[in-house]
């Protein structure tokens, strides 16, 4: 492996290009959310530990990282700021828009226009860029799942930040199909972020549609780490998301988060 420009095929799969754009990454990437503390806010207990996993993960052939600078808030970015700028060439930051996280540490929406361009400056000042590779806007819908209503506005803020040169490539995240569409109408997308693992196969059909159009779809919780607050014994389903509120005995309910219950 040439670490400089990250050639190393390794076990991470083959390689796909973002459609209309010159970014090809490994098909597994590296989620940076949980390099923050607990509940993904504020600092983590063992910073140089977070900044070693992130260059094992470049020294084993990662060069997609998805992170956002409310992880933190700016603390994940900061974190992968130190470990890794200057970037190796090849190396492509996603990054997303649409969530703020106040001193109370819950999560806000954050999708005015000032609210995103604010954004953007300050994922392009914590990740020391003076360009984004890919922003995805992450629509609030349902926290964990889309909602329909239109994203028209948002798309259109993003789509004058990339005619400033402030993002070179917009995607999209917790969106639906139809947003999908009305997003198109407006801008190039040349991905799209949704919840999809083993036991959440909602967007069969979205993926397919994208798949025919070359739209990389980069599912999140790939591996089931969403509470599936579904179960009449789970205490989420009267409580709503958050984490470590469930304390039930019915490990039934949840994903790959055990403890939480």
């Amino acid at each position: 492996m040439k670490t400089g420009n990250l050639t190393n095929e390794s076990k991470l799969g083959e390689r796909f290009t973002f459609p209309g754009t010159p970014l090809t990454v490994q098909r597994m990437g590296y989620g940076a959310m949980q390099l923050a503390g607990p509940g993904v806010y504020g600092p983590p207990k063992d910073p140089d530990a977070a900044v070693a996993v992130l260059r094992e993960a470049v020294a084993a052939g990662v060069n997609h990282i998805d992170t956002a600078d409310f992880y933190g808030p700016h603390v994940t970015n900061q974190i992968i700021k130190k470990a890794l700028h200057p970037y190796p060439t090849g190396l492509v930051i996603v990054t997303k828009l649409g969530a703020r996280r106040p001193a109370d540490g819950s999560w806000q929406p954050a999708f005015s226009p000032p609210d995103l361009t604010e954004g953007v400056h300050d994922n392009l000042r914590n990740l020391g860029l003076d360009a984004l590779d890919i922003v995805n806007y992450r629509a609030m819908g349902a926290i964990h799942g889309p909602a329909e209503g239109s994203i028209a506005r948002e798309v259109t803020v993003l789509a004058d930040l990339k005619r400033q040169g402030l993002i070179r490539h917009i995607g999209l995240s917790n969106v639906t199909a139809a947003q999908v569409v009305e997003a198109q109408a407006i801008i190039d997308i040349v991905c799209v972020q949704n919840n999809y693992n083993l036991v959440n196969r909602n967007d069969d059909a979205l993926i397919d549609d994208l798949a025919r159009q070359g739209i990389a779809y980069v599912p999140f919780f790939p591996l089931g780490g969403l509470l599936r607050y579904n179960h009449p014994r789970c205490r989420l389903s009267r409580t709503g998301w958050g984490p470590r509120r469930c304390r039930s005995r019915w490990l039934g309910c949840c994903i790959g988060h055990p403890t939480s219950c």
